[in-house]
């Protein structure tokens, strides 16, 4: 699409505002609000903001910055009784000279999938999105409390949760984005959406989108929806599940008849790609102090670096599908990452292990909980990093992963992380008070 084409579009549709959209380095949604007036310079790439108010965007010789829409990207919002009729475009973020910016999240997934695309690959994702429906208080503030008594995949017709939930697929729907299947979760309040595998960069697109539209559905419906992954102690905590497949042309190239998995080497180094480099990009894939209360044994989430068809919770799972539904499953990430960085980090990983002819060994398909530290040994199972600082060291460690996310983005992260981890570790928690304020 060119841009004369996209604002005939606009003017046909009567759209009054024009949404631009991107993500921060920490993988928060910004938009700009452009006015009809106004679309033909926001189409040509000419819309400035200031780079140093936004978390990772900071620059010392200069600030501002330009955002350049993805045309494709266009999408008209569906309508609603008295609302504007706005469109949303998602962006990238230049330099003022119209160079790349170093520290936009999209740019390095799009080079990324540029790797894969000389090699002859196309990389399609579909992601298991979960997140949590709360009530809001008297004030509107957001709370942990839910009516939503459901369980997995339970209907419960009279719950705000659920009608919400359809709502939020509708409007996925309505703006062109497909939804494979949206169920209630494990938890109560809990809720998932399948969707269906797209090429990873419009992947990315769509999982920012959805963000922003869940949270925005839900609070005209009078709740708060949260991409948190463990909100609640004793609970089982969100997760976005990646199922990845590798195309060549038609052909999947994960998929082999003749093995005994039905898997090809390209497949099973992919995998060992995944397995030798998810400590170094947990810290992306997982990057809040509270994303490993959830990587924790007993709530069906992974804690250890094995790949297997049928065990519990491995890291790298492969579905019973086959022929050119061959896909690995990525079960670590969770929805409060950047999707794009998440997507890059995992994409090199796997595109290392194809490099360098890497061996993810057999599949393990003894629980690993039951396994004493000698088996896990013997079998060379490490485990996840437990704690943010732990994912740090290892990010620092990982240079092939380092390399994904590009100087500028990976220095700003350290900084970040280092500083929430400080912060953290500084505080007196409740938990503390209640153990110890009475008997110390």
């Amino acid at each position: 699409m060119i841009s004369s084409d996209a604002l005939n579009m606009l003017r046909e549709e009567k759209v009054e505002l024009l949404l631009l959209q991107f993500t921060d380095i920490l993988g928060s949604i910004k938009t700009v609000e452009i006015p009809a007036n106004r679309f033909d310079h926001a189409l040509a790439g000419e819309v400035i903001f200031d780079g140093s108010a936004l978390e990772g965007f900071h620059r010392t010789i200069e600030s501002e910055l330009l955002l350049k829409p993805d045309l494709e990207t266009l999408r008209i919002a569906a309508v609603v009784a008295g609302e504007t009729r706005a469109a949303r475009l998602t962006c990238d973020v230049h330099n003022l000279d119209h160079s790349t910016f170093e520290g936009c999240p999209r740019t390095r997934l799009k080079l990324m999938i540029e790797q894969y695309s000389k090699l002859g690959y196309a990389v399609l994702i579909a992601p298991e999105i979960e997140f949590f429906l709360f009530q809001r208080d008297e004030q509107m503030k957001p709370t942990t409390r839910t009516e939503d008594p459901g369980s997995y995949f339970d209907l419960v017709p009279h719950d705000r949760g659920e009608q919400t939930r359809r709502r939020i697929v509708s409007q996925m729907q309505a703006t062109g984005h497909v939804v494979e299947a949206g169920h209630h979760e494990i938890a109560p309040g809990q809720h998932e959406i399948d969707l269906r595998e797209t090429p990873a960069l419009q992947m990315a697109d769509i999982i920012a989108s959805m963000r922003m539209l869940t949270r925005s559905v839900a609070s005209a419906a009078g709740l708060h929806a949260t991409f948190m992954p463990k909100p609640i102690y004793g609970r089982d905590g969100s997760g976005m599940h990646l199922h990845i497949q590798v195309l060549k042309g038609s052909k999947n190239v994960f998929e082999d008849a003749k093995d005994e998995h039905g898997l090809s080497e390209t497949g099973k180094q992919f995998i060992a790609g995944l397995l030798a480099h998810a400590r170094g990009f947990t810290a992306v894939t997982n990057p809040l102090i509270n994303s490993y209360k959830r990587l924790v044994q007993g709530f069906e989430s992974p804690t250890h670096l094995v790949w297997s068809e049928r065990n519990v919770n491995p890291l790298v799972r492969v579905p019973p599908n086959r022929g050119n539904q061959t896909r690995c499953e990525l079960r670590s990430p969770d929805p409060s990452c950047n999707p794009y960085l998440a997507f890059a980090t995992v994409l090199r990983a796997g595109l290392h292990g194809i490099e360098e002819k890497l061996d993810p060994g057999p599949p393990i398909s003894k629980n690993i909980y039951r396994m004493s530290a000698r088996e896990r040994a013997r079998f060379n199972i490490d485990p996840l990093p437990a704690d943010l600082h732990e994912a740090s060291v290892a990010l620092r460690k990982d240079k092939i992963v380092q390399e994904s996310l590009g100087p500028v983005i990976y220095r700003y992260l350290m900084e970040a992380q280092q500083a929430l981890w400080k912060d953290y570790s500084s505080h007196v928690h409740p938990w503390e008070l209640e153990h110890y304020l009475a008997y110390y």
